[in-house]
């Protein structure tokens, strides 16, 4: 290679890596963010074209590494603050999810290699599986999918109810693709078919979109379930006797003001009593705490209406042992859970599935003990994973609590429906960003619950974003975060609402995808051997 040629393909490639770190700046401004506590969804409908027109143009060579670039770029802006969660946190995520670009980066180029005129459509596939296929099993993580920034398109987002967010990704992807491949094939010529196919797929999700909100819109509720949400606004983190009878005494104040306005049930937050029901009966940790826990059952006991709460659950690890072993430890396993107090005595209880990554559930201690001590060096401790969907029932209705993260997930949300939940009570706690952009990045995720699923959804946070969110996708008053507050929010309940296509077969679509961008890849690698 001559000098000349050696400089001038530096040069591209220091521009590809500013483009990429660019356009991953881009992409994190349309999902809230520092500038704005809502953010500019409307980005999400270019901002991957120069991503997809580098990937075309570039070799083969450099396309991993672009990968990389873009994943770490865009998740150390769209997650910044990760930061207050932890400092290992911000550092953490960026680069796993940059492995995974390292991966998609050079399935979509060899999109371009294998299918020629039509691979756009192969990319906005391989896109979309790619995002299905990182959001399952123990590194799941929800956060950076496209359909999340477009809550206030409410007309678009009602075909989730049929697809699942997949099928809305695919919208927002596959113009970006064609985009992309056009301005990669100079001159613009020969694509008036796909441009108008696309088109016609727009319209015909807007006209499926109007038409699902003037019908669910239109629905009478059988009945109204009036529903306290208290937010205390109160780090559940802080540890100490003295800060939790500091937050119980909010907790209480709050909900005797939120019970002048004759709720039907009272709703906290998640972990909002930290001190294990559970364990500090039992096995009181101090007599300060034992004691608290003791007020705050009788609380919930002598509610008038039927409180639900989250509350850490501990319970013995081996029977066989005392509670406090020899070397001063506890011999406990721990699980974040959900606690119904109704007429005069708990109820159910339900224990979260599905845990955060790394903060609340690391499997692997064998195979990685010292990524495993290093955690625990950084103050990471683990819950146990539950294993039922519950649903809750009183007075007729039922209903189902998906802890923080978990309204994230759909086919979660989908399994608690199609056991009878007639409404998804999520309860939270992100008091630990201080960032209002975050607390909005995590509601943007939970309005897909709400029309997946046709059923209403109400947040009860503590720190916010604490709001109802109607079938349609609507966010019905939230509350001012970081505040310690109440609201009585109404929520519907539908009699004989029916279970939707993606409660019945919830992430039907990536699924199909998969197969179908498999099958494609399978037959153009088998053409192309053959041809040899």
């Amino acid at each position: 290679m001559s000098v000349k040629r050696f400089f001038r393909t530096f040069a591209i490639f220091i521009l590809e890596l500013v483009a990429m770190v660019a356009c991953a700046f881009l992409a994190s401004l349309a999902y809230p963010n520092p500038f704005d506590d809502q953010g500019w969804g409307i980005i999400a409908f270019f901002s991957l074209v120069p991503v997809f027109y580098v990937i075309n143009r570039t070799g083969w060579a450099r396309v991993p590494f672009l990968g990389l670039v873009y994943g770490f770029t865009f998740y150390l802006f769209y997650n910044y603050w990760l930061s207050t969660f932890h400092p290992l946190a911000i550092l953490l995520v960026p680069i796993l999810k940059s492995v995974q670009y390292i991966v998609l980066f050079p399935l979509l180029k060899a999109a371009t290699s294998l299918f020629r005129k039509h691979s756009y459509i192969i990319q906005a596939l391989v896109y979309v599986c790619c995002l299905y296929i990182t959001q399952q099993g123990f590194l799941g993580y929800p956060y950076g999918n496209l359909s999340a920034a477009l809550t206030e398109f409410r007309t678009l987002i009602q075909i989730v109810d049929i697809t699942g967010i997949w099928g809305l990704c695919l919208l927002v992807v596959l113009p970006q693709t064609l985009v992309a491949k056009m301005l990669s094939s100079f001159p613009l010529r020969g694509w008036y078919v796909d441009v108008m196919a696309i088109v016609a797929l727009y319209l015909a999700v807007i006209i499926y979109g109007l038409f699902a909100i003037w019908r669910y819109d239109a629905v009478e509720s059988g009945r109204i379930v009036r529903i306290a949400s208290v937010q205390h606004s109160a780090d559940s983190w802080e540890g100490g006797d003295a800060t939790y009878r500091r937050n119980f005494d909010t907790l209480t104040r709050l909900t005797e003001e939120a019970l002048a306005e004759d709720p039907d049930l009272v709703a906290w937050s998640e972990t909002a009593f930290v001190p294990s029901v559970s364990w500090n009966l039992s096995y009181p940790v101090t007599p300060a705490r034992g004691e608290l826990t003791r007020e705050f059952v009788d609380f919930g006991l002598s509610m008038p209406v039927p409180l639900v709460t989250g509350n850490p659950e501990s319970v013995l690890a081996d029977e066989s042992l005392p509670p406090i072993l020899d070397d001063g430890t506890y011999n406990w396993k721990k699980y974040n859970t959900v606690i119904l107090f109704a007429d005069g005595q708990v109820q159910e209880t339900y224990r979260k599935q599905h845990l955060v990554p790394f903060t609340e559930h690391f499997p692997y201690q064998q195979q990685f003990p010292r990524l495993y001590q290093l955690l625990l060096e950084n103050d990471y401790n683990w819950w146990e994973e539950g294993h039922e969907a519950t649903v809750f029932t009183y007075d007729g209705y039922s209903f189902a609590t998906p802890i923080c993260f978990e309204d994230t997930f759909g086919y979660l949300s989908a399994d608690f429906v199609a056991r009878g939940a007639d409404f998804l009570l999520n309860m939270s706690n992100d008091v630990w960003s201080g960032s209002v952009p975050a607390e909005v990045q995590h509601m943007q995720l939970a309005v897909f619950r709400a029309v997946e699923n046709r059923r209403p959804l109400l947040r009860s946070t503590n720190s916010g974003i604490s709001c109802l969110v109607s079938t349609t996708g609507e966010v019905i008053d939230p509350m001012e975060p970081f505040t310690q507050s109440w609201h009585i929010y109404e929520v519907p309940i539908y009699e004989d609402a029916g279970l939707s296509f993606y409660t019945m077969f919830p992430d039907l679509f990536a699924k199909l995808f998969i197969v179908i961008t498999a099958g494609c890849f399978a037959y153009a690698i088998l053409v192309g051997w053959r041809k040899v």
